[in-house]
């Protein structure tokens, strides 16, 4: 008030004492919800026998009020979604309490709409795009004990339910459960200890479960239930792989396969949907000259600039350093500037190249910043408004769209030769996930792979969606190679403005907590120190050490002590458990 009167906030007091204003304290309730496409009743459907078996399972523990931890692994389209919400009826009809996670904001709107449709307005809403006071309003609801339901992305785990039922967790695999920002907490091990504290049960679900957990379930600590047919009895895509290093002998200068483009137009043709997943947003990797060989790098980061065609500027993904593309080389004045590799925007527009009169929506981050990017993009796509739907890993799991029948997984190795000891797995529950988007409804589905390395053993299983091929060629490596699920890795990030600095800080550290295993009989492997896969990141340069051990509380504490004892640095130390990123 003071603000709009133009006026000092004691004219304000100084009314209100005289009586002339009234303070009257008023709560108005955000409505997040407000933007979810609201749809009709729904009423819980048949299952089948999969599904009736693993719901009697769960009601059993629930009954008992036993806490208990099960892995769901269910193929895509076999209907898990149907098999959470009934579990959830089953605990809100006992009067207790349910928490739904999924690991994307995108997937939020589309699993609101079911929860909604199911249960009605009573659900709290919990994700970082909403605003504080939504947040709050949600925390609020859930406090006074006005919802018993809470669904949301990772940090909804912490929803304070007091008489919990049940904790489901849908993508299980998906690092987005794993937060990369201090405090580095796992939603997965959150859930876990909140289920055991209030004799809940905990349900991972996923088509491609982690290694950690399969190997829990194959062990026994975790309760394995499966469902191995799709809803309805439905088939999976047909898939097809490609093999690139022949297509331009075919005389094809694009990246999309011929394959690839004769069937999405005929699929343009029938009215039916198309999916590309290019794991790689922009319009190329790197802008470089053919003359004298300069290649765009940010200055602050030892990253390549990606170019973005539509704001014809050079990008770092990594601290958002942003320069006007270049048209002659600054180094040796050239006009030779070529652009390598191929991201979403280049998708985009090779599309509407090849497909004029087709319409193309993009999902990736760029085309998501917004408060409701996510519910307006997937809203258009389910509405049938557009042809074909371009995205980044976003658009591989959880959502549902009868209409599409087609999948194309353009660059299907490129994921593969990252430096991270999960590649493979990454790359194998990609491929599936997203070929599992097709076909899931009256149609059959066809996925078409693109690859340079069709015979490699991953993109095989990932074709033939064989997770137990999969699982059981991927498990012999990380015995092999001492990686979890059988020990846990210590990734340690020492960074600083001075090179020399975080070099002699990072070496000292690593030569301590070597001695202090010895003394205290920690058996570990110790990788390092050297420089990170990304040496330098907003003018800060990283050095860094990998450790792979059992953790226990020893363990902890030395890390811990010896973290501390390099406190007064003007380096920074970050520390974190089985990180998902180790870039």
């Amino acid at each position: 008030l003071a603000a709009f009167a133009g006026t000092s906030r004691a004219t304000v007091t100084a009314l209100l004492h005289k009586g002339i204003l009234e303070y009257i304290p008023l709560h108005i309730e955000r409505k997040p919800k407000a933007h979810i496409s609201q749809t009709a009743k729904t009423h819980p459907l048949m299952l089948t026998q999969e599904q009736k078996s693993i719901l009697e399972y769960v009601s059993s523990l629930l009954d008992k009020r036993q806490h208990k931890t099960l892995l769901l692994r269910g193929i895509t389209g076999s209907g898990k979604t149907e098999v959470y919400l009934q579990c959830v009826e089953k605990v809100l009809l006992q009067g207790r309490q349910a928490i739904v996670l999924v690991p994307e904001i995108s997937l939020t709107p589309q699993m609101t709409e079911r929860f909604i449709a199911r249960f009605g307005e009573n659900i709290a809403i919990l994700h970082s795009r909403l605003s504080l006071g939504e947040r709050y309003d949600a925390w609020q609801n859930i406090k006074q004990g006005k919802v018993q339901l809470a669904l949301g992305a990772r940090s909804a785990v912490f929803a304070p339910f007091e008489n919990l039922g049940i904790i489901v967790v849908d993508e299980e695999h998906e690092n987005s459960y794993k937060s990369d920002m201090t405090p580095k907490y796992d939603a997965r091990e959150i859930a876990k200890f909140r289920c055991a504290q209030q004799d809940a049960v905990l349900m991972l679900a996923s088509a491609t479960p982690s290694m950690e957990s399969a190997y829990k379930a194959v062990t026994g600590e975790y309760a394995l239930v499966q469902i191995k047919n799709r809803y309805n009895a439905v088939k999976l895509p047909e898939a097809q792989i490609v093999d690139m290093r022949f297509e331009q002998e075919k005389g094809n200068k694009s990246f999309l396969s011929f394959a690839l483009q004769d069937a999405i137009a005929q699929n343009i043709k029938n009215g039916e949907q198309t999916i590309l997943f290019m794991n790689r947003r922009g319009f190329s990797t790197f802008v470089s000259c053919r003359k004298c060989g300069f290649a765009a790098t940010c200055p602050e980061c030892d990253i390549a600039l990606t170019y973005h065609k539509h704001t014809e500027s050079l990008v770092c993904h990594y601290c958002g350093y942003t320069i006007p593309n270049f048209h002659f080389c600054p180094q040796c004045g050239s006009t030779s500037i070529r652009y390598f590799g191929i991201g979403t925007q280049r998708v985009e527009e090779e599309i509407h190249k090849l497909f004029p009169k087709a319409s193309v929506i993009r999902m990736d981050l760029d085309t998501t910043k917004g408060k409701f990017a996510h519910a307006d993009i997937l809203n258009t796509f389910v509405q049938q408004k557009t042809d074909i739907l371009v995205g980044t890993q976003m658009i591989t799991k959880g959502l549902d769209f009868p209409n599409v029948s087609l999948v194309g997984v353009l660059a299907a190795d490129m994921m593969l030769y990252v430096d991270d000891y999960r590649a493979t797995e990454k790359t194998f529950q990609l491929i599936t996930q997203v070929c599992g988007r097709a076909g899931r409804g009256e149609k059959q589905g066809k996925a078409i792979i693109q690859t340079y390395t069709p015979e490699h053993w991953v993109i095989q299983c990932a074709k033939d969606q064989d997770f137990k091929t999969f699982y059981k060629k991927q498990i012999a490596i990380r015995k092999q190679g001492f990686y979890p699920p059988f020990c846990d890795v210590v990734h340690i990030v020492v960074s600083g403005e001075d090179p020399n600095d975080v070099h002699r800080q990072i070496t000292a550290m690593t030569k301590k907590i070597i001695q202090e295993f010895g003394q205290n009989k920690v058996g570990s492997t110790v990788l390092g120190p050297t420089p990170a896969p990304i040496s330098k990141i907003e003018n800060r340069y990283r050095w860094r050490t990998i450790i792979k051990c059992h953790t226990d509380a020893e363990v902890r504490r030395i890390l811990r002590d010896t973290i501390k004892a390099d406190s007064k640095s003007a380096c920074t130390v970050s520390l974190d458990f089985n990180a998902k990123s180790m870039l």
